[in-house]
């Protein structure tokens, strides 16, 4: 009987996938935008990054989801968006706020000597970023993140509210169609479970890459 029910269930899963991908892309792009506009030397852009920090840090994810679907296509805004779309940009915008803080801290946790030392040796402002600063960033910002997007993962299970037929959706549709509900949400946990697993190794992997580039780029 639930082999019937896993079609169901994987149709939702592929929604969780594509969003959970989508939604990272954007997370990672926001929190290393608004990272560096908190440390420019610009004062209005670093108005600009506390602003989306502390409002989208401070704000529920569910009620963030709910503003773009339902208010915004109302005056004077007049802007209607797909649910698929919503969920993308939400889940994105909510956890890029947390990890633009992750990689703040990161960027900063660089030492500071050797940033003097690529500058005594005249390199240039932007190969010295990228050579020197972005890499051992990196490194250190990884385990946090990952955490993010294992949270940003789970918090597509809020997308079921906003009518996009995500895991969760289907999850609840086989309850109540069958009653099953020890058997369907048991397998969704289990569904879930493996998709932070995967992002853990996966992230896990990036770190070591990073991490063996470092010690080529100190010999």
């Amino acid at each position: 009987m639930m082999s019937d029910l896993l079609p169901l269930l994987l149709k939702g899963l592929v929604v969780t996938i594509e969003v959970t991908a989508l939604a990272s892309l954007l997370a990672m792009f926001m929190a290393c935008g608004a990272a560096l506009a908190k440390l420019s030397p610009v004062r209005g852009l670093r108005w600009l990054a506390n602003i989306y920090i502390e409002v989208f840090r401070g704000t529920s994810l569910l009620v963030q989801l709910f503003w773009l679907y339902f208010v915004l296509p109302l005056p004077p805004f007049n802007l209607e968006l797909s649910s698929f779309v919503v969920a993308v940009i939400g889940l994105g915008l909510h956890i890029g706020a947390y990890g633009a803080e992750v990689m703040r801290g990161a960027l900063e946790s660089v030492p500071r000597g050797q940033i003097e030392a690529a500058v005594a040796l005249n390199m240039p402002p932007h190969r010295r970023f990228v050579r020197i600063v972005l890499p051992q960033a990196l490194v250190n910002a990884i385990p946090p993140a990952t955490n993010l997007l294992i949270e940003l993962l789970k918090g597509t299970s809020l997308i079921s509210l906003i009518t996009m037929a995500d895991l969760t959706f289907r999850a609840n549709q086989l309850v109540q169609l069958t009653f099953m509900s020890r058997e369907v949400f048991g397998v969704t946990l289990l569904i879930y479970f493996v998709l932070a697993q995967c992002i853990n190794f996966g992230m896990r992997s990036v770190a070591r890459r990073f991490s063996r580039g470092i010690v080529r780029e100190s010999r």
